[in-house]
């Protein structure tokens, strides 16, 4: 088992009303497994999973939904931006 601390920024802060949790999960698990399990919470919270693509940095670093997670990760996750 390894705990990662998950934050929240920008609009996710807003809409799922925290602004960190920690989460415990199985050694192996990626940043796609975590917003899974996040996103199986229900009502807001399967916007993590459904529509554009939320972004997520571990340990202040951008990477891809498949990066494995390790236990005291800080992982990081931010609405898709758009530009104009």
């Amino acid at each position: 088992m390894i705990t990662v601390n998950v934050l929240f920024f920008a609009r996710l802060r807003e809409s799922l009303e925290t602004d960190r949790l920690i989460v415990t999960l199985d050694d192996g698990e990626t940043a796609a497994d975590l917003l899974t399990r996040l996103a199986g919470r229900g009502s807001a919270w399967a916007q993590l999973t459904e529509g554009p693509t939320v972004m997520i940095a571990v340990n202040q670093t951008m990477v891809r939904a498949t990066t494995a997670l390790q236990d005291q990760d800080e992982v990081a996750l931010f609405p898709p931006v758009t530009g104009g």
